[in-house]
């Protein structure tokens, strides 16, 4: 697991991300008992809080602490996060999440979607309160969230899926919000226009990266490692880079597609994970994974603060530190 605060090492980051776990709650706290613990069971539940570390690094870059402006952006872009999984664990049929019993599996599927629903109003609320260029920002990330969702949706148990169709998937699931929580952390931070450009650019591409190393731990990784089942992605018919390669493999691709294409109970989700580890695929994703970390290194070319380019650099490398190849 990714332990984006330890591995950045900015002074004050820790502190700064300690002051938005109650804010998170604060914030959601409707005072009607049942609505907020519909909204706050994910937040209690804890995570990485990867998107608000971002923002704070972005916006802080270790030289002050976070101001107040800086907490509620990060509080914003991880409210769209959490919503999002709200409403993901809905289509999945998830059970479980971070260690908990998942909303939905709680409180039933409505419950998961009003719930969802209401944090991306709070996360709406206040990024209003930080100016029309924020409002407008989390507006547009949450348009291609939509755009991404629908694009994995559509080719779901498709072996045909296409290299083109993953990637529009990942662009808007992931390397949206990534990017956009750095962009509202240098927008709260006062950096130069050309400094959010940059790096709006830089965690876009950590975005991909980040997916990438997911979709490969997906079918590598043993119990315990993604706080979800091995081969979850499979077995939901998310076929993902490494699988679509192995798909493409002349020797394995003909069996694989055959097993592949509806849903898998566990011995053929382990079979088929087996098949896409021990294929070309894994090392051909970690290869795409290297390009865009190249992408998202140039882009912190354009970030004035060294240490903060250091360390945002020194973090996407750490991605690729364990895993195979």
């Amino acid at each position: 697991m990714v332990n984006a605060v330890r591995l950045l090492g900015l002074p004050g980051l820790d502190q700064d991300l300690q002051r938005v776990e109650p804010m998170l709650v604060s914030v959601v706290s409707a005072g009607d008992p049942f609505l907020d613990e519909v909204a706050t069971h994910l937040i209690q539940a804890g995570g990485k809080r990867l998107r608000p570390t971002l923002a704070l690094a972005a916006a802080t870059r270790g030289v002050r602490s976070a101001s107040e402006e800086d907490l509620l952006g990060s509080v914003s872009v991880e409210l769209v996060h959490l919503a999002s999984l709200y409403h993901d664990d809905v289509i999945d049929e998830a059970t479980m999440r971070r260690g908990v019993e998942s909303v939905n599996a709680r409180f039933g599927n409505l419950m998961a979607i009003v719930g969802g629903d209401y944090l991306l109003a709070r996360s709406a609320e206040i990024a209003a309160g930080l100016g029309t260029e924020v409002a407008g920002l989390l507006a547009t990330t949450l348009g291609l969230l939509c755009r991404g969702q629908v694009s994995e949706v559509k080719t779901a148990f498709s072996t045909s899926r296409t290299v083109e169709q993953y990637l529009e998937a990942v662009s808007g699931k992931t390397a949206a919000l990534m990017a956009t929580s750095c962009r509202v952390g240098a927008i709260t931070g006062g950096a130069s226009r050309a400094e959010i450009e940059a790096l709006s650019e830089f965690g876009r591409n950590f975005g991909m990266v980040f997916q990438l190393r997911d979709d490969v731990l997906d079918v590598t990784a043993v119990n315990g490692e993604l706080g979800k089942p091995p081969g979850q992605d499979l077995a939901e018919g998310v076929y993902t880079l490494p699988v679509l390669h192995a798909l493409a493999d002349p020797e394995i691709g003909p069996e694989l597609s055959l097993l592949l294409g509806q849903p898998l109970a566990q011995p053929e989700r382990d079979k088929a994970r087996a098949m896409v580890a021990a294929s070309r695929g894994v090392a051909e994703t970690m290869a795409v994974g290297r390009r865009f970390a190249a992408e998202a290194a140039r882009a912190l070319e354009g970030v004035a603060s060294g240490d903060l380019a250091a360390a945002l650099g020194a973090l996407t490398e750490t991605l690729f530190a364990d895993l195979p190849g």
